[in-house]
């Protein structure tokens, strides 16, 4: 279904507006017109037909509308004309200049933030990830309380003389609002205990943890299902995945790892969003690899890795953390391009160029992951007998197995296992196994 047959379902079209600062110091290191498209694709996310759209520059903020008369009037003329439901502005509204430009335009006006919220709230499928959506369109709610509309003024309980005036509409909801959002954030502290109990579940059979992180509809859940074979929604949308999932994926030579699909990042993400999803992001704080997959076919390539790396930042996350990063996309670009791309691979170079739809360069990827995994790992060489089947069966579980023999009723085993796992190797096999000197050291 296109952007035009949405729309009509939804019986919604849409004005966009992207305000462009003129200042050198306030403008965005992208394109006016590539912002201006990303709006587009984000109003296009919700179903809405994009009937107009505008770029309107701004040299002062005015605190009243936050552009000046001349384009709102303007707007106004146009919007009187094509009628949409919605008017999208790229930037962030005060509720007084939101509430403004109702007035001018006689239409619902979204700013960034409250755009994205609702894409957020169409996407969520988990009960997690519905409260966490739910808890940031409240905080932003909060700050909308504003005395504008009639029932704001309403006054509620008493009659004055003996009584009390009671509290005002506005007061009331202030206070409803801040009751669920209190519910909702104990209600995520469970969330995140829980995730935690599962992270040292994790580490008890320790494997390693591997991040999918990127810029929104860079091609993460596609290479997600393409590595794990999983059924994860992938389609060409802005935040197709909002609830995080988790995969166990078997490295070329044996050793296993849990890969981790998260919701995309963004421009200008909003704060209450990043505050809302930190019990999940927090997956990405204790990943042991972060692969960063950037769409190597996307014009904002570079300026969408910035906004990750910043948004990384806010997170905490460490910069010495081990990081990949995957160029995605290459069956997009130009045959010499992507031959380069490629080549570059074979080179060793640092970020690996794959297509997660055609598979190309998924073994160099492959490779490196394991090579980072992989590479404080103790050799050890161990001897079973033939038929402890359950030691077997736990070595498999929790080392890579490099190289097996089998004679006389024995079988020689050489592995490699984490520096964490030594211990326990020891007190499984306290008079067989033997840890290879040179990685011990």
């Amino acid at each position: 279904m296109n952007a035009r047959e949405k729309g009509q379902e939804r019986g919604g079209t849409a004005f966009v507006i992207h305000v462009e600062p003129k200042s050198h110091h306030e403008r965005s290191p992208r394109d006016a017109e590539a912002r201006l498209a990303e709006a587009m694709g984000l109003t296009a996310a919700i179903g809405l037909e994009v009937a107009e759209t505008r770029i309107a520059p701004l040299a002062r903020p005015t605190p009243a509308t936050l552009i000046g008369s001349g384009k709102v009037a303007e707007i106004a003329r146009d919007a009187g004309v094509l009628k949409p439901e919605l008017i999208v502005v790229n930037a962030q509204l005060s509720p007084v200049q939101q509430r403004n430009l109702e007035k001018a335009w006689t239409a619902k006006v979204l700013d960034r933030t409250a755009l994205i919220l609702e894409i957020f709230g169409e996407r969520a499928q988990t009960r997690e990830g519905r409260l966490q959506v739910e808890l940031a369109h409240l905080t932003y709610q909060r700050s909308r309380l504003v005395r504008s509309w009639t029932h704001l003024e309403r006054q509620r309980g008493g009659f004055g003389f003996l009584g009390g005036p009671g509290e005002t509409q506005i007061e009331a909801d202030r206070r409803l609002i801040g009751e669920r959002i209190v519910k909702i954030k104990r209600e995520l502290e469970g969330v995140k205990r829980t995730r935690a109990l599962g992270r040292q579940a994790r580490q008890r059979v320790p494997f390693p943890v591997v991040a999918l992180v990127g810029y929104t509809n860079a091609g993460k859940s596609t290479l997600f299902n393409r590595l794990t074979k999983a059924k994860v929604l992938a389609k060409d949308l802005l935040f197709a995945t909002l609830d995080p999932t988790m995969r166990g994926l078997k490295l070329p030579n044996g050793a296993k790892v849990i890969l981790s699909d998260t919701v995309g990042f963004i421009a200008d993400l909003p704060t209450e969003l990043v505050a809302a999803f930190r019990a999940t992001l927090e997956e990405v704080l204790a990943a042991d690899v972060i692969l960063h997959v950037r769409d190597a076919a996307h014009d904002e390539s570079e300026a969408q890795k910035v906004d990750v790396l910043k948004v990384l930042t806010e997170l905490g996350v460490p910069e010495d953390r081990t990081m990949i990063e995957v160029l995605n996309k290459i069956d997009l670009l130009p045959a010499e391009v992507r031959a380069g791309l490629l080549a570059g691979n074979d080179r060793g170079k640092r970020a690996v160029a794959v297509s997660a739809i055609t598979g190309e360069g998924l073994n160099t990827l492959l490779a490196r992951l394991e090579a980072e995994i992989s590479h404080d790992n103790i050799a050890v060489s161990l001897s079973l007998d033939a038929s402890d089947g359950a030691g077997l069966a736990w070595i498999y579980r929790h080392a890579e197995v490099v190289k097996r023999q089998e004679r006389s009723g024995r079988i020689a085993l050489s592995l490699r296992i984490s520096p964490q796992n030594a211990a326990r190797f020891q007190d499984r096999f306290p008079k067989k196994i033997k840890l290879s000197q040179s990685n011990i050291a």
